[in-house]
């Protein structure tokens, strides 16, 4: 169905365009696209047949409307709907550059342009903005839009991805509460013209209330509140107004509380003046700018009650801010997560310091400029206007701008902690998998014993038991770990870090050092249990492993945390993995957001095998979720393994859309489905032998389709459907074949092309965008069984063992990074307690080039080589200095 195409001058979209002096940069301007109103689901792509691909005719720009999935909204027109229509060949992965029109219309309007204001925010650039609104408009996932739609966002990262979502739902926050607060002023009849522009000009939810606190319903119990309630508003406004015919002692009524004498009826007046000063637009905005000012510090000492009956290690923990002071341009974003903790456990006392100059400044402005007397006042009345200035500052501003300032702390606190969780859980996620070894998990313990998991190199459980080797019996013990460890010829352990973890090892390693367990070179390496006790007793373990005791299961979960780190760590809640920073202070909501987001970019760049990966797992792929993935699984089951990509399309509940999503992110075993289509074809030949010349004539025919479903050796690639048609002809253009993907002569013929036309030449003869055919290129000349992961960092397997008492300082150790915050990096130097490198000590010439990093700094992970700067025996502190990274 073709939209209908709007008028010749209408037509002429403004193609949103990379300022000149970027233009070599970025992606150059594709063909135009007819404007398509918001509300509509369409693929952002033209269609073309393959006829019009091979011949130099120009796209045609119908567009097609894609089915929609039961679960959204009805996406029209303001005509009557078009008809909806499923589409049977898949459009090309040829997006425009510009999505529609420069201008978004939002739901709520304000005076400031969204675009605009995500581009000042976020620092993007305006024409990326507007295409990520759309595409996140079209429910397009991070991983699908960082992977499939380069060329719209100018090559940016999923982190980059991420903060602009949270800040273009900050900004609709803002919109949102706007309308709602307009609405309820326009019910009270306070909305003037003056104050509608006031909050359409709003951009954060603190100016929001800034804008509108003047008119909010005070609470009853303020003190202006009682004084307006004993009739002294009239008074208080004259005094500002006309001074000259105002009596104060005509208000005392000698019987009423709070009019008894003159003094209780300057009191009210007083009161309600500060009221009024502190509400004030233009009385916030001077002492606002003044504050910027000046130095302002946030200062925090110990509290007083604590140092009588506090714990004292909590109090100990905080010592470096028991006399702390710094300004608050200055302050450290772990700084400011430590004091807030501290104040909470009533350890600290905090508070913002504000210099005395900025209130004598501001007290004068008021007098003298602001809310200068309109006539001459009398002495005793300039006396009340000095007082309610001085009051308005100390008992409403001060408090005003102290909240603001915590609050804006806190909030930026806030959201670089998590933006540092999602780093590092991205380091640990994408750890190298330690394939093909048979190993063992160890969860170290004391009075029950360690428990012991032996998996083989597909995550089979071989064997679970308990030693005890930490209750005088570690001798008798030792020959039963030798005789698994022969039994099942594994020579590789893998050693949890909880309670009992060092003595564990202490034992290993002394049993490796003496030969124990000759002929086996037996290591072992030392792994994060931090979330295992917890996937033990969940209904997931249950489910998994049902005839297990919760105590082994943790073994289980230890030992496959270094066969494949990510299909274990995505059974865990990612907060309870254990690489954050405070992370128990900060929005949870932000904080689960952006862990899910993170996990669900990991899993989808690495890829699942459709035919043998979990649920668990499966859930994680963009555009899936649990019931999708449970559908998928089922019709696994039924109808035995995928064959191609395609026939996802068969599952319920995956429409265009989440087709769409998580189509390039799924696998197939090219070998496992031969084997299993050849069984097929064979069963089939034997059935159709065996009946008479049209007998089972229907049979038959109901048989074919099955018979059709041909595997694509392109679903084994990163290479998405959308693009199947392009990676076609490329590869009749290099004159090589779909079967020889990831061969070295595929290599070897992809080079020779490219070499030759360049790769601009080349995407320009098959007309597509140059970030498109590189995604083609990578996904053919890929070995078999890529795994982007080979890249990062594998476990650090060792021999012995070093303690803390042995360090010296200048010693040079190698050594692991366990988590990394603002501060520093915390680094497993396998004396049982980490080190930190202070940031200071990190420098970008330390860390490695080569290495493909996807931010400055080190993750979960890593291997480095340390040198040894402070060793603090009574505090258990290791002070490091990085030396290089492995």
């Amino acid at each position: 169905v073709s939209l209908p195409v709007a008028p010749a001058e209408d037509n002429k979209m403004q193609l949103l365009k990379p300022k000149e002096e970027d233009a070599g940069t970025k992606p150059k301007s594709l063909n135009r696209k007819p404007e398509v109103p918001k509300k509509m689901e369409i693929y952002s792509f033209q269609e073309k047949t393959q006829n019009s691909l091979m011949s130099d005719e120009k796209p045609s720009t119908s567009v097609p409307v894609v089915k929609q999935e039961k679960c959204e909204e009805e996406f029209a027109f303001d005509e009557p709907p078009s008809k909806k229509i499923k589409l049977n060949t898949c459009p090309e992965g040829k997006p425009v550059k510009n999505l529609g029109g420069n201008k978004i219309k939002e739901e709520f309007e304000m005076n400031w342009d969204i675009v605009q204001a995500l581009s000042e925010i976020t620092n993007v650039e305006p024409w990326v903005c507007a295409n990520l609104i759309r595409l996140f408009q079209e429910e397009n996932t991070i991983p699908f839009i960082a992977r499939y739609r380069k060329e719209l966002i100018n090559n940016l990262e999923a982190d980059a991805l991420r903060e602009v979502q949270q800040t273009l739902e900050e900004l609709r926050t803002v919109s949102k509460k706007t309308h709602t607060m307009i609405q309820k002023l326009k019910k009270e009849g306070k909305l003037s013209s003056c104050l509608l522009k006031g909050l359409l000009n709003c951009r954060t939810l603190e100016e929001l209330d800034h804008v509108s606190a003047p008119y909010k319903t005070g609470s009853k119990g303020t003190k202006a509140q009682r004084a307006k309630q004993l009739g002294l508003e009239p008074a208080a406004l004259s005094l500002l107004q006309n001074p000259v015919e105002l009596n104060l002692f005509s208000y005392i009524r000698p019987n009423t509380k709070g009019l008894a004498n003159i003094q209780e009826v300057e009191a009210g007046v007083q009161h309600i003046l500060a009221d009024i000063f502190a509400k004030d637009k233009d009385t916030l905005d001077f002492i606002r700018k003044l504050c910027q000012q000046r130095y302002i510090s946030i200062q925090s000492t110990l509290a007083k009650v604590s140092s009588k009956n506090g714990n004292e290690k909590d109090i100990d923990k905080f010592q470096l801010y028991h006399e702390f002071s710094c300004n608050i341009k200055n302050i450290q974003h772990h700084q400011i997560l430590a004091i807030n903790r501290g104040e909470n456990l009533k350890i600290l006392t905090v508070k913002v310091n504000i210099p005395d100059g900025v209130k004598n400044e501001f007290c004068s402005w008021c007098v003298n400029e602001r809310w200068r007397p309109k006539q001459f006042l009398k002495p005793e009345f300039m006396r009340i206007l000095r007082s309610s200035v001085d009051d308005a500052y100390k008992r409403l501003i001060y408090p005003l701008l102290c909240r603001e300032f915590r609050s804006k702390l806190t909030s930026d606190a806030e959201k670089e902690s998590v933006m540092m969780f999602g780093r590092n859980l991205r380091q640990l996620l994408l750890t190298s998998p330690v394939r093909g070894r048979t190993l063992m998990g160890v969860d170290p313990g004391y009075k029950h014993g360690c428990k012991l998991a032996i998996i083989s190199p597909t995550s089979q459980i071989l064997h679970t038991d308990v030693v005890y080797l930490h209750s005088g019996q570690g001798f008798r013990e030792a020959e039963k770990i030798k005789r698994l460890l022969l039994q099942y010829n594994c020579s590789t352990v893998v050693i949890g870090n909880g309670t009992a973890c060092r003595e564990t090892e202490a034992y290993f390693a002394d049993l490796i050092m003496k030969k124990y367990f000759a002929p086996l070179d037996v290591v072992y390496c030392i792994v994060n249990e931090a979330g295992a006790s917890i996937y033990s007793v969940s209904p997931e373990a249950s489910k998994e492993m049902p005839d297990l005791d919760p105590n082994l299961r943790s073994a289980v979960s230890i030992a496959r945390r270094v066969q494949d780190p990510l299909a274990e760590l995505v059974k865990i809640e990612p907060k309870h993995i254990g690489v954050g920073m405070y992370q128990h202070d900060v929005s949870q909501t932000l904080l689960k957001a952006t862990l899910d987001s993170v996990v669900e970019e990991c899993v989808s760049f690495v890829g699942v095998d459709i035919n043998i990966c979990s649920e668990i797992l499966l859930r994680h792929i963009a555009g899936l979720n649990t019931n999708r993935a449970k559908n998928i699984i089922e019709w696994r089951e039924k109808n035995g393994p995928f064959i191609n990509r395609e026939q996802l399309k068969e599952v319920k509940g995956l429409g265009p859309k989440t087709f769409q999503q998580c189509a390039g992110f799924i696998r197939f075993n090219q070998e496992y489905i031969k084997t299993f289509c050849s069984n097929k074809k064979n069963e089939l030949g034997s059935r159709m032998l065996l009946t008479k010349a049209g007998a089972l004539g229907k049979k038959k025919s109901k048989l074919t389709p099955c018979a059709s479903q041909q595997p694509n050796p392109l679903d084994q690639t990163c290479i998405h459907p959308e693009s199947y048609n392009i990676a076609i002809r490329f590869l009749s253009l290099i004159g090589g074949n779909a079967n020889d993907i990831g061969k070295s002569e595929m290599q070897q013929k992809v080079n020779a092309v490219i070499q030759k036309e360049g790769l601009e030449g080349t995407a320009k003869r098959l007309d597509t965008t140059v970030h498109t055919l590189q995604l083609i290129i990578d996904g053919l000349t890929q070995p078999e069984g890529y795994d982007i992961r080979t890249d990062f960092d594998k476990p650090d397997f060792k021999r012995s063992i070093v303690c803390f008492e042995d360090l010296s300082v200048g010693a040079v150790l190698t050594g692991k990074v366990e988590n990394a915050t603002p501060f520093g990096v915390f680094v497993d130097v396998g004396v049982g307690k980490s080190g930190l490198i202070p940031v200071r000590n990190i420098t970008e010439a330390k860390l490695s080039k080569v290495k493909k990093r996807r931010s400055l700094g080190l993750g979960p992970g890593e291997r480095v080589e340390v040198k040894v700067l402070n060793v603090d025996i009574p505090r258990l502190r290791i002070t490091l200095d990085l030396i290089r990274v492995l």
